[in-house]
């Protein structure tokens, strides 16, 4: 148990010093190459990187966007993000699901919770916009199980198409072991789970 603490106290340590790094990583590789800030799923969800206070209009005029689900630790998203506050003045909800990034595993609650609150904007005609740093991992984990949700797809499936949709998304072993978890509780084990 001790061990588990130290492990999980030197991954946050680890994230928080290569924070900027990455993030400045992050813009370079969205001007230099293919790579987009942030990709549409479907009619509802967005998954993408820490959304800017500039992407503000673009996100909400352009995209429809009501919800936003934030996977970051609040250090993350303080000085270049939406407080809750300027979320909810600009007619958008939004939801932390804190997660420590690089080997953070959403947790199966933030999974429920992340998914409830997509599909409840799903049901009412509006997007939401699901993120950590880079749209890659965090948040990619939670669009997976709204996929899962929504179409019953195995989480390897569900990964698949996002990766066809966000080609840099990295599902690590240990978020799809919580899939499979997710999976297993929300479509068991029947003749759709493909």
């Amino acid at each position: 148990m001790i061990c588990v603490r130290i492990t999980r106290s030197m991954s946050g340590v680890l994230a928080r010093a290569l924070f900027y790094p990455t993030l400045a990583y992050n813009v370079v590789m969205e001007k230099v190459s293919s790579r987009r800030w942030f990709n549409r799923v479907d009619q509802t969800v967005l998954l993408g990187a820490l959304p800017f206070r500039s992407m503000t209009e673009e996100l909400v005029q352009m995209e429809n966007v009501r919800g936003v689900i934030t996977m970051n630790e609040e250090y993350e998203t303080k000085f270049f993000c939406n407080s809750e506050e300027e979320w909810r003045a600009a007619g958008v909800e939004q939801i932390r699901l804190s997660t420590v990034d690089l080997t953070g595993v959403p947790s199966l609650e933030h999974i429920h919770q992340g998914v409830d609150f997509a599909l409840k904007h799903r049901e009412q005609g509006t997007s939401v916009y699901i993120h950590c740093k880079a749209g890659r991992s965090r948040s990619a984990t939670v669009a997976a199980a709204y996929l899962i949700r929504i179409h019953c797809w195995s989480p390897e499936k569900a990964c698949s198409m996002l990766a066809a949709v966000r080609p840099h998304v990295l599902v690590r072993s240990s978020q799809l072991d919580v899939l499979k978890k997710y999976h297993q509780q929300v479509c068991g084990s029947g003749p759709n789970s493909v």
